[in-house]
């Protein structure tokens, strides 16, 4: 490689890494807020998060609206697709604080396992119900994701809920939120594609 063409490969190099840098510094933070609906005003909503924030949320035209009800064990059936939010036990198992159903219009929806930020070292597994069974500590329900399983200790004091269907009518001051993937502007307020509600237990998420 003559000298010229060392020189055309780093400055092509030094352009494709810049780039990526920029598209990486354009990417829109997202947050989760957890809080109650203070005040709503047409597509926007004013938010007390659970830290004690007051923050101003902006719907779009086509935010989806789904409300949290209450569910049972027995709706916890094999093939149903669940999302687990858990702290990790000993054994590997995950200990479910709360455990809620999708829609089957939302399988598959994030899928998988990783931390989450309901309590300090929580985790969530996005996945299908292969079986249940009674268990020394609680019902053990074993969950399969695409690059693997977990099993799951279901206590009495584990909170299922449903998704379903919401409207903007239920949208009411006092309502429980959950806003997840929400994008920070720099103004502060924040772009809310999805918002979750309890319509008769706070979503637990």
């Amino acid at each position: 490689m003559n000298k010229v063409t060392r020189r055309m490969f780093g400055a092509a190099s030094l352009a494709v890494a810049l780039i990526a840098s920029a598209s990486i510094a354009q990417q829109p933070e997202r947050v989760r807020v957890r809080g109650t609906l203070e005040k709503i005003e047409g597509q926007t909503l004013t938010v007390k998060s659970r830290e004690g924030a007051t923050l101003t949320a902006m719907m779009p035209d086509n935010v989806r609206l789904t409300a949290t009800v209450k569910a049972t064990l027995e709706d916890v059936k094999p093939g149903v697709y669940i999302g687990v939010s858990a702290m990790p036990q000993a054994d590997g198992s995950q200990k479910a604080i709360a455990i809620h159903i999708f829609r089957d219009s939302q399988r598959g929806t994030g899928e998988g396992f990783g931390p989450w930020d309901l309590q300090p070292g929580s985790t969530m597994t996005n996945a299908t119900v292969d079986s249940s069974v009674a268990g020394v500590d609680g019902q053990v329900i074993t969950v399969k994701y695409k690059d693997g399983e977990k099993k799951v200790i279901v206590t009495p004091q584990t909170i299922i809920v449903r998704y379903v269907d919401g409207t903007k009518d239920e949208l009411k001051p006092g309502v429980r939120l959950f806003l997840n993937n929400a994008i920070k502007k720099p103004d502060g307020t924040i772009e809310v594609p999805t918002v979750t509600y309890g319509r008769d237990v706070a979503p637990p998420m």
